[in-house]
């Protein structure tokens, strides 16, 4: 067997291998020999049928099984030669074979980036200050309120107004005809909301119950629905009742209808510390982000094509099954993904980089996930779940979750450890969002 390598790309290269007559010939005879010793062909005793009659029954399907296997163990046999690290699966061409000629095939295909770690140490990041406070528990504690409470007919002969619940029943005409879908009995509307057309709830407050009214608005400019978009619709609105928030006081009786606690105090105390919890997990998460970002602008890292298509695809597929399941149309999606084209690109490439970057450091630095890391990330799901750990440790017993497993705990370690050489800033919320809006 002959080879020769050629750099097509930066990543991706083509291999071009001769395979002699005699090997080819010989691959033939030994295919023929073993279909002859089994074959049971009409007018012949098994295994007694004439080489001849078995190539000429045969002939089509020995080429495949010929070919297949002599690219495959050549292919291996060159990749090993050259010493490449194909990451992606080969693209095969050859001429049609003859089994009294050399074979010759090329093997175009993507190898794996080779990563130089530039600088890992001293990068900026920073990090969101964040403390709780007073102000914030009691403005948890009025969200927990609205939660529980109660919407009750409002009595009194009053307009409606901005966080009332309108029950209203509404008829909409477009270009003098009935709107399609546009018409119902007996809705629930929360005015204040914004979960209608842009200036409907505007029209509804101000409205007595038992009043009919015209709304003449019109649709946003870029309306989901081509054909409506920025057209005017009037909407013939009655309002039937109307229903306000009457909110739980908040004491020590509150308190204990919210679970086991004996006193608002102990309400207040248990959100601050539940805040505090999920405030610095949201931090942490958000840190490492900006901490991966830092990494893969300092370190950039050669995305070969194929992993981006499959990453990208995936980040597709994800997108579509998330927002398909809030309502949104197949029309929508794909105007949304033709949209944002460009950022599910910028996102494949950046998950690529830091997957490259992470499995660098961790070899590097001989950061890997322990048997004692593993038991311990089980035992904190089992915590998070309720979920027994005897049988989140038997989900983990397949290869493929532990192997995921065991990467995720690894680069954990590998952001631990980046944090601890670089150099951290505490900021305000303003700032970061400052930041985010400019980047």
């Amino acid at each position: 067997m002959k080879s020769n390598l050629e750099t097509v790309s930066t990543l991706e290269r083509k291999l071009n291998i001769e395979v002699p007559a005699a090997e080819v010939q010989a691959a033939f005879e030994r295919a023929f020999k073993g279909i002859q010793r089994n074959a049971t062909i009409k007018g012949f005793r098994k295994g007694k049928a004439p080489i001849g009659t078995v190539k000429s029954i045969y002939k089509d399907r020995v080429q495949q099984d010929v070919i297949q296997d002599i690219v495959q163990r050549h292919y291996s046999t060159a990749v090993q030669e050259h010493k490449l690290d194909p990451i992606s699966y080969p693209a095969i061409e050859f001429d049609q074979m003859d089994e009294a000629a050399d074979f010759k095939f090329t093997a175009e295909f993507e190898v794996r980036p080779e990563v130089t770690l530039a600088k890992t140490e001293g990068l900026e990041v920073k990090k969101e200050k964040f403390d709780v406070t007073d102000e914030t528990v009691a403005t948890t504690l009025e969200e927990i309120r609205k939660n529980r409470a109660n919407l009750e007919t409002v009595s009194e002969a009053r307009p409606a107004e901005k966080g009332d619940t309108a029950v209203i029943d509404f008829e909409g005409m477009i270009d003098g005809a009935p709107l399609e879908n546009g018409a119902a009995l007996g809705h629930s509307l929360e005015l204040g909301t914004n979960s209608f057309i842009p200036g409907f709830e505007e029209g509804v407050m101000g409205m007595k119950v038992g009043e009919t009214k015209n709304v003449d608005i019109a649709f946003p400019a870029e309306y989901h629905v081509p054909t409506l978009a920025g057209k005017p619709v009037s909407f013939k609105v009655t309002l039937n009742e109307l229903k306000s928030r009457v909110m739980p006081e908040l004491n020590d009786e509150f308190a204990k209808s919210m679970g086991a606690y004996e006193s608002l105090d102990g309400l207040k105390k248990a959100v601050r510390e539940d805040m505090a919890k999920r405030e610095e997990q949201r931090i942490n998460d958000e840190t490492k982000n900006r901490l991966m970002k830092a990494l893969v602008e300092a370190n950039p890292v050669h995305v070969p094509k194929a992993l981006m298509t499959e990453q990208k695809k995936a980040l597709i597929e994800d997108f579509k099954n998330r927002t398909s399941q809030q309502g949104m149309t197949p029309e929508q999606f794909e105007d949304y993904k033709v949209k944002w084209d460009e950022d599910f690109e910028k996102s494949a490439s950046f998950m690529i980089q830091s997957s490259f970057l992470i499995d660098k450091i961790a070899a590097q630095n001989d950061i890997k996930a322990t048997p004692a890391d593993m038991e311990i990330k089980l035992r904190e799901y089992s915590a998070q779940t309720g979920i027994e750990l005897k049988r989140i440790t038997e989900f983990y017993t397949d290869s493929e979750r532990r192997s995921r497993l065991a990467y995720q705990v690894t680069e954990e370690k590998v952001v631990a450890f980046l944090l601890t050489k670089a150099k951290v800033k505490e900021v305000s919320k303003e700032e970061l969002m400052k930041d985010d809006a400019t980047a």
